[in-house]
């Protein structure tokens, strides 16, 4: 006679469970025979693995030697050989469940008949039957197929990587790790990382794919058949290449399921107090601006090596830069020293400004002018005299006009005969 002695239920999957309501509670009884399976409906995920539950125990004059899974229709009041999925005897089993069913405890003298199926896909939907197979008193060979069944019911992968991004600081190396959904041991998945540079969309990003190391360890407050399969991959951050970028662990099983997650790292650096950052001073008014970049967005403090009574000071933010403006009266800036101080959480700096006057330029200026207006003047003069050159000697070379020409013919002493008959 059989009796409940125990029930054995893993969560294979987050969110997949039997019912827990009265089915479970209820023992089947016939012939002497009893079990407690689950009756219920169990909900599972593609790619992943699915635990039916099953317990039993037998008289002392019944020896269980093997004990069979069945799939079959609904419609079949008894599954036949043609339906078995689990078997001592493999070649019994249907090719398509081989290798991919086993039970949770081998030794079927403790009585425990849960079984677990890997590499889930929609075909495994169905109800599924158990006989068990004995010997009364190691004699006779009996066995008793139970009519009650277990439902499962296989939906599409919903579940995601867990990626663990710890704290990142530039120049300090990291590990981060992906952990594939599931716990159930089947087969070992394709762990990915995708790096896209210049994360938050568009066409124009470079994608580079990089392939972990795949580690699966046993979990200790679960049954040795439980895996847990984790990629992690070591990364030395950078804040110009890597903050804000997009970070994507995509776990690929067999029969084509595949699910990621995607995560956008944040990069603490220490703050840079950039170039353009100076000071200038212009009639008394000395204006600064210090311009820090660094994440988180930094602060920026003044430090004035000089008493000082009038000073205003404004900042401006956009992103990762902070902007600051310093404006105070001096009169005398010769002995003036002023330091930019830019912190965050990560660390300090430090940089001491560079004073310059407008007057000094002016300066500049006020020198080269008269030499400006030297070279402009003796230019225009050279110019003058070449065009006044040029005029003269065209003056110069002109021909005669007609009434020139008329007058020098009356003076001309000519000896032909018309001449002297004019006279």
């Amino acid at each position: 006679m059989f009796v409940l002695t125990s029930l054995t239920l893993l969560l294979s999957v987050r969110g997949n469970n039997a019912d827990t309501g009265a089915s479970l509670e209820r023992t089947f009884c016939k012939d002497g025979f009893c079990i407690k399976p689950s009756d219920g409906e169990i909900r599972a995920e593609a790619g992943l693995c699915v635990v039916i539950p099953c317990s039993f125990t037998t008289s002392p004059r019944f020896h269980p030697q093997n004990i069979v899974w069945f799939k079959c229709e609904p419609s079949k009041q008894r599954c036949d050989g043609s339906d078995v999925i689990f078997s001592r005897n493999t070649k019994q089993v249907q090719p398509g469940f081989r290798g991919r069913v086993s039970l949770l405890e081998p030794d079927v003298s403790k009585k425990n008949c849960s079984i677990i199926i890997k590499d889930l896909t929609a075909s495994d939907s169905g109800s599924y039957q158990i006989r068990v197979n004995g010997f009364i008193m190691f004699m006779k060979e009996d066995g008793y197929t139970f009519s009650s069944r277990a439902t499962v019911a296989v939906e599409d992968l919903t579940q995601k990587p867990a990626v663990m991004i710890p704290p990142l600081t530039e120049g300090q190396q990291t590990t981060l790790s992906c952990t594939a959904p599931g716990l159930c041991s089947g087969s070992v998945p394709e762990i990915t990382w995708m790096w896209r540079r210049g994360g938050g969309g568009g066409g124009g990003e470079n994608h580079t794919y990089l392939t972990g190391n795949i580690t699966a360890f046993q979990i200790e407050h679960l049954s040795a058949v439980s895996q847990r399969h984790v990629s992690t991959l070591t990364l030395n951050p950078s804040f110009t290449n890597h903050h804000s970028t997009e970070v994507t662990c995509r776990v690929s099983f067999i029969n084509n399921i595949t699910t990621e997650e995607t995560v956008t790292l944040k990069v603490n650096s220490y703050p840079k107090i950039l170039h353009s950052s100076k000071c200038k001073v212009q009639r008394e008014v000395m204006t600064c601006v210090c311009i820090s970049d660094g994440f988180p967005l930094p602060t920026i403090k003044w430090s004035l090596m000089w008493n000082h009574t009038k000073s205003s000071v404004t900042t401006a933010v956009a992103n990762t830069t902070a902007n600051s403006t310093l404006v105070l009266n001096v009169k005398d800036h010769s002995n003036i020293a002023v330091q930019c101080v830019s912190s965050n959480v990560v660390g300090e700096v430090k940089k001491s400004l560079t004073i310059t006057t407008s007057e000094r330029v002016e300066d500049q200026h006020g020198k080269l002018l008269p030499w400006a207006v030297t070279a402009v003047s003796l230019i225009l003069n050279v110019a003058l005299i070449i065009s006044l050159m040029f005029l003269w000697k065209k003056r110069k070379t002109v021909k005669p006009n007609q009434e020139d020409r008329t007058y020098m013919s009356l003076q001309k002493k000519d000896q032909s005969p018309e001449y002297d008959v004019i006279c």
